[in-house]
């Protein structure tokens, strides 16, 4: 569900993972439509790096 809003809605994707911050900064990007696909892309990234943060948690690293 994460990656579908990550690609329609980037910006919103980073508050559901506590980055309010960038989400501002991915919703200023994304209001350019040049800028939708870098927005989608950084958002997918930051998508994965949390995923790797929350298993390295679980794990107790």
């Amino acid at each position: 569900m994460r990656l579908i809003l990550a690609l329609l809605l980037p910006w919103l994707q980073f508050f559901t993972i506590g980055r309010p911050f960038s989400g501002l900064v991915c919703l200023l990007l994304q209001i350019t439509i040049i800028g939708w696909i870098p927005a989608a892309i950084w958002s997918v990234y930051a998508l994965s790096q949390y995923k790797t943060d929350q298993k390295l948690k679980q794990f107790g690293h």
